[in-house]
């Protein structure tokens, strides 16, 4: 029989595997001493808990659970120390938040007594550590907060914490945990079986707003369909595709963050709206918070918009003014089908589904054209095009930012997924690190650019993967610089200072680090390639290293900026 947890810290990593969290990803402090005692006699006696993975920086620990969530769809926990800790977090967890993914940010309180418990305080830092509210710092970009105050509560707010992190719309929540509460006895020896409660699924719409979007697509002349996430759940896209040939309007996945629709669908209408906007006169916005830019896209008079989405008016945003003339609040799944059955019995018209399946197929064979051909330097569409052809059949794409999608070909559920909307960079090679600890029978490849990639601290995350074997792909698409900060200059200033010198302050990284050199030092596989010839074989030794050697690899691919 197994023996009953000596600590409340021990007993809250049996209850978190219990609810079916995998992985502790931990940045440890001295609030630890309970985790780490609990992890230890877990071990020697052979007790199920999470499996702990030291990570080098809180970022990483944050947003490799997100990575894990983004592909299981479980929340997994993050634990770091107290407010410092907790400070460095912030950039994952406001990923997390934006794109409602699931996960249990745990931090250490500084002990609350100065003496005369076990667990006191001990440190200098004990006193400096502490603060008024230590999860003011999260408080906007989690759903839930609490510390625990007493040991009999550990069961119900472990429980409620979990429950509220994967209700819709999901996202993070963040527990504190005292250091005297973590070394006390458990108040009970055993774990319920069952938790406490369970998390509130996304509702169906309303069938008369299913009745008037059908209305209004059978009214319309030229309907267009944007989303950025629908795909989140792994059901939408063969739905989406049935949806879009039975209203004839072309789907575009803007500035996307799954796959929502095969880029060989006849319907895919690429991946920037500008195309097909001014035609519509009706857009249905399914799982997208900005569906165009409102200072350069112009929209046709009457155009009308059909919102739909687990929070279609983006509440959490403090100011979004895309207009709404029917406001639907479902799961892109559960809309899809009410849909598809409202519709049964209409048929999209003829000349339209023809002259838009046209349309896209065009631009799909534009795009491909467009890294035909080998450049002179290497382009970010050649790297795209190259490691497409270099990937493994299932493999999951992490891109953060540099991947040209148009040419590539992505078809499955779970195939691409993208940065959240709130752009906290450093997200893609530790998420890449999650996704492949959720899905270790599939190729990962981290896309990331050369900022986002020192973003990520690559000599933490590249120790993390050493030590733990994670065999993934880091394809550095490295232009020595900020090129979205670049592009940004350019556009309001085009006759500007920056732009006629043809110099970016505070854009360009000189010298440019070895990155490839800086992966081997921490026992990874690293190469460098500049020249367009050779990428295809640089390619083919990476995915070697990863599918032979079970390495994780890291190519530093120099681009033209």
């Amino acid at each position: 029989m197994e023996s009953a947890p000596e600590t409340v810290g021990e007993a809250w990593l049996r209850l978190l595997k219990a609810r079916g969290v995998d992985f502790l990803f931990a940045n440890a402090g001295t609030d630890f001493p309970s985790i780490v005692e609990g992890i230890a006699r877990a071990e020697q006696n052979g007790i199920d808990i999470p499996r702990p993975i030291i990570c080098g920086h809180e970022n990483a620990a944050v947003s490799m659970a997100h990575g894990h969530a983004m592909v299981s769809g479980k929340a997994q926990a993050a634990m770091v120390h107290v407010n410092v800790g907790t400070a460095n977090s912030i950039n994952g967890l406001i990923n997390a938040d934006r794109d409602y993914v699931p996960l249990l940010l745990a931090a250490g309180r500084t002990p609350f007594l100065e003496e005369g418990e076990a667990g006191a305080r001990s440190l200098n830092i004990h006193w400096a550590q502490e603060m008024f509210d230590q999860a003011g710092m999260v408080r906007e970009s989690v759903r839930w907060d609490y510390e625990l105050k007493d040991p009999r509560q550990l069961e119900a707010a472990t429980d409620r914490a979990l429950a509220i992190a994967h209700s819709s719309p999901a996202g993070p929540v963040y527990m504190t945990l005292p250091r005297e509460l973590l070394a006390m006895k458990p108040a009970s020896e055993t774990i319920s079986a069952v938790p406490l409660m369970l998390p509130a699924g996304p509702g169906a719409p309303d069938p008369a707003d299913v009745q008037a979007a059908a209305d209004a697509l059978s009214k319309a002349r030229f309907p267009v369909i944007v989303t950025a996430r629908a795909g989140a759940d792994k059901a939408v896209p063969a739905l989406l595709s049935r949806f879009a040939a039975a209203t004839g309007a072309p789907v575009v996945e803007y500035r996307p963050r799954h796959l929502s629709l095969s880029s060989e669908d006849a319907f895919h209408g690429g991946f920037e709206i500008a195309p097909w906007i001014a035609d519509a006169d009706l857009i249905v916005v399914l799982e997208c918070d900005v569906p165009w830019m409102p200072a350069t896209d112009r929209t046709a008079d009457g155009l009308k918009v059909i919102q739909v989405g687990i929070d279609p008016l983006q509440a959490r945003y403090p100011l979004r003014g895309f207009r709404s003339d029917l406001t639907i609040r479902a799961s892109a799944k559960l809309f899809l089908e009410a849909m598809l059955d409202e519709l049964s019995d209409t048929k999209a018209p003829a000349e339209r589904s023809a002259t838009v399946s046209a349309r896209c197929a065009a631009m799909r064979d534009k795009g491909r054209a467009s890294a035909s051909q080998m450049p002179r330097e290497i382009t970010m569409a050649w790297a795209s095009a190259c490691l497409d052809r270099a990937r493994a059949p299932g493999s999951i794409l992490v891109n953060e930012y540099p991947l040209v999608r148009w040419v590539m070909t992505t078809t499955e559920p779970g195939e691409f997924y993208g940065s959240s909307p709130a752009g906290g960079l450093g997200w893609g090679l530790p998420a890449a690190l999650g996704a492949k600890l959720a899905a270790p029978e599939r190729e990962v490849i981290a896309a990331v650019g050369d900022g986002s990639h020192i973003f990520a601290n690559p000599i933490a995350c590249h120790q993390i993967a050493a030590a733990e074997n994670i065999p993934i792909l880091v394809m550095i698409f490295n232009n020595a610089g900020w090129g979205a900060v670049a592009r940004a200059t350019r556009a309001m200033y085009p006759d500007g200072h920056a732009a006629r010198a043809n110099r970016m302050p505070l854009t360009r990284f000189e010298p440019v680090p070895e990155f490839a050199t800086i992966a081997q030092a921490c026992g990874c596989w690293g190469e460098t390639v500049e020249d367009p010839a050779l990428l295809p074989s640089a390619l083919d030794r990476a995915f070697s290293e990863i599918r032979e050697n079970g390495r994780c690899a890291v190519l530093d691919v120099r681009c033209a900026g």
